[in-house]
């Protein structure tokens, strides 16, 4: 069985007092909508991604959305795109986004899985506990995002790179996991996952 190592996840949240403040408002809400029309030409109207390489931010959990939002601000995870967007957010507008794109609704998944695959794909799932972290029906929770429905590329690029150690992983239990997947048990997880409803 793999080891959690938990005890890095409280003690990095409890050093990001941006990550501790209460749940949003409507009007909070409201004010990420007006500072989320930059993000829209990548993410999607309402944070629902059309693009296979970039995720969906809608309907994901509001502290992951956060937590993410600051590692690329403080330069732990790094993208071309989206370190130097981030790098000036203050920690208002980084609230502001995460209640926006945390309170959309998600587009249902583009396309449908195979059902022969589906099966591979939920096998994968139990053998690496991938539900202990993001839920039961892979939703997400707090700072773990939410897997069903995402965009099939990008789950197979972030696959790839927690293997390869190259995305950041704020505890390393993703980069211990990913270590173990083959190619094709990446390629059936990402296909997978991404038909979820």
């Amino acid at each position: 069985m793999r080891e959690f190592r938990r005890g890095a996840v409280i003690t990095f949240a409890a050093a990001l007092p941006v990550l501790a403040l209460p749940v949003a408002n409507g009007a909070e809400a409201e004010s990420g909508r007006e500072t989320a029309q930059t993000c829209i030409a990548c993410h999607g109207p309402g944070g629902n991604s059309g693009n296979p390489v970039v995720p969906s931010l809608a309907g994901q959990p509001r502290q992951f959305i956060e937590t993410q939002l600051v590692m690329f601000r403080e330069g732990n995870r790094k993208d071309a795109q989206m370190s130097p967007i981030a790098a000036n957010l203050s920690n208002k507008e980084v609230n502001e986004l995460a209640a926006f794109f945390s309170a959309q609704t998600r587009s249902p998944p583009a396309r449908s899985g195979d059902p022969a695959k589906a099966a591979a794909g939920r096998r994968l799932t139990e053998q690496n506990h991938c539900v202990s972290c993001h839920g039961p029906a892979l939703m997400g929770q707090q700072h773990i995002p939410r897997l069903a429905g995402q965009q099939r590329d990008y789950l197979r690029i972030q696959l790839r790179g927690f293997r390869a150690g190259t995305r950041f992983d704020m505890d390393g239990n993703m980069t211990s996991i990913a270590q173990s997947l083959s190619d094709a048990d990446i390629e059936t997880l990402a296909d997978y996952l991404s038909t979820l409803k």
